[in-house]
């Protein structure tokens, strides 16, 4: 069975008018969710996050510092496009809570694989610098804490954003028991992720695609890099970082992608996890700004978790 974790405080967290990362965006993947074609879903809510699971990826005084800022009223901007209004704090804490259940639920067995639709992003936020919409790293932090909590050796994350995961890839650049695999649109923000950034290890694998590149190019990073390498990591946990901005119709980015792309994708990453990680599979909500490809792609994804 599938698991689905959310939160409505994740809608509390408020950006200016006319910002992408906005509320819309989960009340979106809450109503094609919705539909009977999911009912098999399990849902349950995400729990608020521990600080200590947070500090397994970011540093103390960033933590405390992002924590002491968080308004009680209005929006403070922590950088030019990443703003907290008074209900950030607990959506960014679970969002955290629901990457740390899933991963529970995954690792224990109860589940064969979770998605966690919950906002803002992480994939973003390095080690003790917010950025690009995200605070605290979801899947990085789901990673870390499935290695420490249940011993396994190797934990991959796979991030299908248009845009490049630099925080994920600052947090495990220096460690060999994570690989970080990625496609994303180059030249675009945040200006990270070229072929030869690889890692100390060997274990980051960017495969950076063109503006228009499209599907087939795509579906190649994947068949030709990405899929290989994993296969040859053999993870014990697959964590994917679930973007949907790559979709054809989303304002920030031109790949083009369709909705059964991601569907193709999800199901390409399942079999790798069948074969090394008993099936394994958490996927953490990243981008995705336009509503209708958002909702596309969301449908395909997890309707592929759900063995479709």
């Amino acid at each position: 069975m599938t698991l689905l974790l959310t939160h409505s405080a994740c809608l509390d967290h408020l950006t200016p008018p006319g910002h992408p990362e906005r509320p819309d965006r989960l009340r979106a993947v809450d109503e094609v969710l919705a539909e009977a074609r999911f009912n098999a879903l399990v849902r349950e809510q995400a729990p608020e996050g521990d600080l200590d699971s947070v500090l397994l990826c970011h540093g103390e005084h960033y933590v405390g510092e992002l924590r002491h800022i968080a308004p009680t009223s209005g929006l403070i901007y922590v950088d030019g496009d990443t703003s907290m209004s008074p209900g950030t704090w607990e959506a960014v804490m679970r969002g955290v809570g629901g990457s740390l259940a899933a991963t529970d639920a995954v690792m224990t067995g109860q589940h064969r694989n979770a998605f966690v639709a919950v906002r803002p992003p992480g994939h973003h936020a390095e080690k003790s610098t917010p950025m690009g919409f995200c605070f605290f790293d979801n899947a990085a932090i789901a990673a870390r804490y499935a290695q420490r909590k249940y011993g396994i050796a190797r934990a991959a994350v796979v991030d299908f954003d248009v845009h490049h995961g630099n925080g994920t890839q600052d947090i495990f650049w220096a460690d060999p028991t994570v690989m970080y695999c990625s496609t994303h649109q180059m030249p675009l923000f945040p200006g990270t992720g070229a072929m030869g950034e690889r890692g100390e290890h060997d274990t980051i694998v960017n495969a950076p695609l063109a503006p228009e590149d499209g599907s087939a190019r795509f579906r190649a990073a994947f068949e030709n890099l990405i899929l290989p390498r994993l296969q040859q990591f053999s993870p014990e946990l697959i964590i994917i970082s679930a973007g949907f901005d790559a979709h054809h119709r989303d304002p920030l980015a031109s790949i083009n992608l369709k909705g059964e792309d991601f569907g193709w994708v999800t199901r390409k990453l399942i079999d790798v996890a069948d074969k090394s990680a008993g099936g394994r599979v958490v996927s953490v909500l990243e981008g995705g700004y336009d509503l209708q490809g958002l909702k596309e792609s969301v449908a395909s994804h997890v309707g592929a978790l759900m063995g479709g």
